[in-house]
């Protein structure tokens, strides 16, 4: 049975799991500060840290930013991140169950938009987010990094 539900406490290590297969050249944190975060986000109105749990296991893992926002009539919009499915469990639906339930959880919270940004250059990735409601067309997306 696939459970889709926002993350607790006891799910950091698989969330980590997924984040290594998303970024495999992050480096692993020893002072703790990943777990602080960690659990920031959990505490954090507006932001869901969603799982998919199969079997005990956290095979899928989304991560959505609901932002208040005063055009719109107030509604707010979302940003979704860190999209992680399983390796192994790759082309199996279970991508398409975790954004469903994440989009599921930003038209629930009133929002009148959803973004996400992706690195990916595989058209593979693209036809994921498009077959899950995305445009690619309707707005023009602009990324700063400090230098």
């Amino acid at each position: 049975m696939i459970v889709f539900r926002e993350a607790v406490p006891d799910d950091f290590a698989g969330v980590m799991r997924l984040y290594r297969q998303l970024q495999p050249k992050d480096p692993v944190l020893s002072d703790g500060s990943d777990v602080a975060t960690f659990t920031r986000i959990l505490d954090s109105p507006g932001l869901h840290l969603f799982v998919l749990e199969a079997e005990g296991a956290v095979v899928a893992t989304a991560y959505l930013n609901v932002i208040p926002n005063l055009t719109r009539s107030a509604s707010p919009y979302a940003v979704i991140e860190n999209v992680v499915v399983e390796e192994s469990l790759r082309g199996t639906g279970l991508g398409k169950q975790v954004m469903a339930g994440t989009l599921r959880a930003a038209w629930d919270a009133g929002c009148y938009k959803v973004m996400l940004l992706t690195g990916s250059s595989r058209p593979a990735t693209h036809a994921f987010y498009r077959a899950c409601g995305f445009s690619s067309d309707a707005k023009t997306a602009y990324l700063a990094r400090p230098s």
